[in-house]
C-alpha cells in the first residue's frame, strides 16, 4: 500500500534533499545553489522547503520563500503542494519552475491567489558546455569590483525594471536587491563592460553550483543595442563561466524575446526545456 505525506524538511535530511537536487542539476540550479550554501535552515535558506514523500522516501520538492519553486515535482508532488501553499496563503512574489509542473501548480493556486500580474509561460532554458566558437569573447567585458557598486547599480535597476515591470527599489527602498548584486559582486560573478564610465553591457553568473551555473541579467544600454553587443558580451561571460564556476551554464529567456534567443543561439546554446514564470 503506497503511503504518502508532505512536510518541511529537517535539517538532517540535507543528503536527501541534495540526492533529489542532483537529479537535474540544471534545472535545479537556483534552489541546489541555495541549499548548499544554507542547508535547510529556514531562517538561513530564506524560507521552507518543503518534500513529498512516498512510503517514506523523499521524492519531491518545493522551495517556499520569495519564490516558490517545484523540484523534480510529480504530478501527486504538484497537488499536495499546491494544498499546502493554499492553506498558508501567498506569501511569495513569483512562481518559477520548470513549465509543465509549474503550469499545473498555479492551475490549482490560481482560484485563490490569482489573478497574476503576468505569466511567462513558455520560457525556454539553454544550455552549453562549451566555449563560443564563432563568435568572439568582449576583450572589454570584465569582473566588476567590490568598489564599483554605484558603476553596476543603475544598470542592475534598469535591468531589472525592463524585465519584471516593477522597481527593485519598490518596497523596502531597495535594500534587499542591492544586498543580492553586491553578493554577486563580492563573488566575483557581476560582469560588465563600461565606457566613459557608463555601463553598457552587463550580466551576472547567478546561481552557481558545482555541476551548473546560470546566468542572468543580461542587459545592453538602450543606445547600444544592435550593434552586437549582446553576443560578444555574453561570449566573455561563458569563459568566466567555464573557466571558473562549473562545466554547464544554462539560462532561460521570455520566448517573446526572438532577438536575445537568436543571440544565444549564436553564441553556442542550445534549448533544451522550458521554465514557467508567474509573477505577482
Amino acid at each position: 500500500m503506497l503511503t504518502t505525506t508532505t512536510k518541511v524538511l529537517e535539517p538532517g535530511e540535507l543528503d536527501d534533499a541534495l540526492a533529489v537536487l542532483d537529479r537535474d542539476p540544471v534545472a535545479n540550479a537556483f534552489v541546489a545553489a541555495r541549499v548548499q550554501v544554507a542547508g535547510l535552515d529556514p531562517w538561513r535558506l530564506g524560507g521552507e522547503m518543503w518534500g513529498w514523500y512516498e512510503n517514506g522516501r523523499l521524492e519531491s520538492l518545493c522551495y517556499a520563500g520569495a519564490n516558490l519553486v517545484p523540484v523534480c515535482a510529480t504530478p501527486d508532488a504538484v497537488r499536495a503542494f499546491a494544498e499546502r501553499a493554499r492553506r498558508q496563503g501567498r506569501r511569495c512574489s513569483s512562481i518559477v519552475g520548470p513549465a509543465a509542473p509549474t503550469a499545473e501548480l498555479w492551475s490549482l493556486l490560481e482560484p485563490s491567489w490569482g489573478p497574476a500580474r503576468e505569466v511567462r509561460a513558455h520560457q525556454p532554458l539553454m544550455v552549453t558546455t562549451r566555449p563560443a566558437a564563432e563568435v568572439a569573447p568582449d576583450p572589454y567585458v570584465r569582473r566588476i569590483r567590490k568598489d564599483e557598486m554605484d558603476l553596476i547599480m543603475p544598470a542592475c535597476v534598469a535591468m531589472f525594471t525592463e524585465e519584471v515591470g516593477i522597481s527593485p527599489l519598490a518596497g523596502d527602498g531597495g535594500l534587499l536587491y542591492q544586498a543580492r548584486v553586491a553578493e554577486l559582486v563580492g563573488a566575483g560573478r557581476s560582469f560588465a563592460r563600461v565606457e566613459n564610465g557608463r555601463v553598457v553591457f552587463k550580466a551576472e553568473i547567478g546561481a552557481a553550483t558545482l555541476r551548473a551555473c546560470q546566468i542572468q541579467g543580461v542587459w545592453v544600454a538602450p543606445e547600444y543595442r544592435g550593434k552586437g553587443l549582446s553576443e560578444t558580451g555574453m561570449a566573455a561571460v561563458l569563459r568566466y563561466a567555464l573557466a571558473d564556476v562549473a562545466p554547464i551554464v544554462s539560462l532561460y529567456v521570455n520566448d517573446f524575446n526572438t532577438a536575445a534567443r537568436a543571440a544565444y543561439r549564436r553564441v553556442g546554446f542550445e534549448e533544451v526545456g522550458a521554465f514557467m514564470s508567474v509573477l505577482f
